[in-house]
């Protein structure tokens, strides 16, 4: 192989060095700057980015405040409204049932006095039933004709006796 051969060497490490110092220098005069250039660009397009990503992010939080605050006002206005229509609906509710208990004591009032009125007149048809069986008792009986004032002051005096 030729280029192991030790007298080709000092040719090789001439045109080493020379391929070396050209490359050297195109890549520091030429490339790199340019890859210095992209990087650097890419650099500030981050920054930039970044800054913006940062003042988004505040905007945001600032919109997201302001929505909690508007909410927070939303639910105490609805909480108002919910206590005021509770507030009604209670006061319409004690009004109905005033109004109910009004109602069920006046038919209490008429039940008891038609009831008083059944009870009297029951009373009435009682002591005329009583007043003709006890005619017509003492005049079976006894064989005595008692007259209609008799029969009713004697069933009268029966439930006197009854009561007392």
């Amino acid at each position: 192989m030729p280029q192991l051969n030790p007298a080709n060497f000092p040719t090789q490490i001439f045109w080493l060095a020379l391929t070396f110092g050209v490359l050297y220098h195109l890549m520091s005069k030429k490339a790199l700057p340019r890859v210095a250039e992209v990087l650097e660009a890419r650099q500030e397009r981050i920054s930039r980015d970044l800054a913006k990503a940062a003042q988004l992010k505040e905007e945001a939080e600032a919109i997201m405040a302001q929505v909690e605050k508007s909410l927070a006002g939303a639910r105490a206005e609805a909480q108002g409204v919910i206590a005021q229509a509770s507030a009604d609906i209670e006061a319409n509710n004690q009004a109905r049932q005033a109004q109910l208990n009004a109602d069920i004591a006046e038919r209490l009032r008429s039940a008891e006095a038609s009831i008083a009125a059944a009870k009297d007149e029951a009373l009435a048809n009682i002591r005329t039933a009583s007043s003709d069986i006890v005619r017509d008792i003492t005049g079976r009986l006894a064989g005595v004709d008692v007259d209609q004032a008799q029969a009713d002051a004697a069933v009268a005096a029966v439930l006197e006796e009854r009561r007392g």
